[in-house]
């Protein structure tokens, strides 16, 4: 097993999480944009959203089969698969000059990217000791958050100069370069063995997991989390378009360097989950993220960006705790576990697009903190009940 602290750990988990920041990147380059595609193509903000909503849907629809297909071939091939096909995609989207054709390539963009999504987590729990995995994971979603900066920076800032097509022939040409280094950084996968078991009876253990309590609500989670998260800077970009403030969309862009504040509490997930308890951490972060929507809902644009670091901040810190106890928990089928908790992080963060969203089409800013605040609300109950669940069950019956 890579133990932490070894070069081994080094080199692999600098190749998994620059992987998963070109992932990170590609996913949300549209996002700033949503605006501009609302007035370009003369669409509701609701309807522009599914330039999002398609790409996450997309993801989410193809990790389980990416998952189970990992675990007759192994996560590394699948995962530099991957990576291939995302600056392909992105090229054929510059092809495009139609809404719903544009979507559908968004779709099909998040297809391509579920394959590393789907099995980064699980090459880490296969070959990783269990104390470099609880680290590696913070560092690995560490990478996504600043995937998410760096992607949804280039998306708005580009645009402003050479417009949304120079922004994605910028991203495919960058994307194709961090291939090349992930494919000779990655190490082979020498703790993997190939599962026997026809592809149906994979799928069974899915529905294992799902009957499980203590995953099932622990993916729950992540899912609302994320909606919750992820749609407030969705919001965050119209409303800072609009008076009072009426940036541009460069500037308006620049929103997401709040990111940062869940780089820094996402590697400090770990260390809490074993020295105190996910559970608790979960809350915790939980009413962080509610406390920076409050903070957020403040007209003045240090209140605004005070508030989204710490929304960041929280959100990150959940979504680490969740995703890594459910990565732990499940004894058999990691990949295929792991997977179906994306699944459920990305419908939520799709679903809760449309949900934000409408709130701030019919009620303003004020109807947008009231959906999150009951996003958040039924949270902490779900943890909560969670925590007492674990209390009986502590570990996953084999599967």
């Amino acid at each position: 097993m890579i133990e932490l602290q070894t070069p081994a750990y080094r080199k692999a988990a600098f190749a998994l999480s620059f992987g998963s920041f070109l992932v990170f990147c590609n996913l949300y380059l549209f996002q700033p944009l949503l605006p501009v595609f609302a007035g370009a193509f003369e669409v509701t903000a609701t309807k522009a959203n599914w330039l999002l909503a398609s790409s996450t849907l997309g993801l989410s629809v193809s990790l389980l089969p990416w998952a189970v297909i990992s675990e007759k071939i192994g996560r590394r091939p699948v995962m530099l698969f991957s990576l291939v096909l995302m600056p392909f995609v992105g090229v054929l989207s510059l092809l495009i000059d139609a809404f719903w054709g544009l979507v559908a390539i968004r779709g099909l963009m998040g297809i391509a990217l579920a394959g590393y999504a789907a099995v980064a987590v699980a090459y880490m729990a296969d070959e990783f000791s269990p104390t470099a995995l609880v680290v590696a994971v913070g560092g690995y979603i560490s990478a996504n958050s600043l995937g998410g900066i760096f992607g949804r920076l280039s998306g708005g800032m580009m645009a402003d100069f050479f417009g949304w097509e120079g922004a994605v022939a910028a991203m495919a040409t960058f994307t194709a370069l961090g291939m090349a280094l992930v494919y000779y950084l990655l190490p082979p996968q020498r703790q993997f063995v190939a599962s026997q078991d026809p592809f149906f009876k994979q799928f069974r253990v899915v529905g294992r997991h799902i009957k499980n309590p203590i995953l099932w609500m622990a993916m729950v989670v992540g899912g609302i989390n994320f909606a919750l998260f992820v749609n407030i800077y969705s919001v965050t970009t119209f409303r800072l378009l609009e008076a009072p403030f009426s940036l541009p969309v460069g500037v308006a862009s620049a929103i997401f360097i709040c990111y940062l504040a869940g780089t820094l509490t996402s590697r400090f997930s770990g260390r809490w989950a074993n020295r105190y308890s996910p559970i608790s951490g979960m809350t915790f972060g939980t009413l962080v993220t509610l406390m920076g929507v409050m903070i957020a809902s403040i007209e003045h644009p240090a209140t605004v960006v005070i508030g989204l670091l710490i929304v960041s901040g929280g959100a990150f810190f959940t979504h680490s705790l969740a995703y890594g106890w459910v990565s732990r928990r499940a004894t058999q089928g990691k990949a295929t576990a792991t997977a179906l908790y994306l699944v459920h992080y990305y419908v939520g963060g799709s679903l809760g697009g449309f949900y934000l969203i409408g709130c701030w089409e019919m009620g303003g800013w004020h109807a947008v903190t009231l959906g999150a605040m009951s996003l958040a609300a039924a949270n902490i109950v779900l943890i909560q009940l969670l925590g007492a669940k674990n209390k009986k069950v502590p570990i996953q019956e084999p599967c």
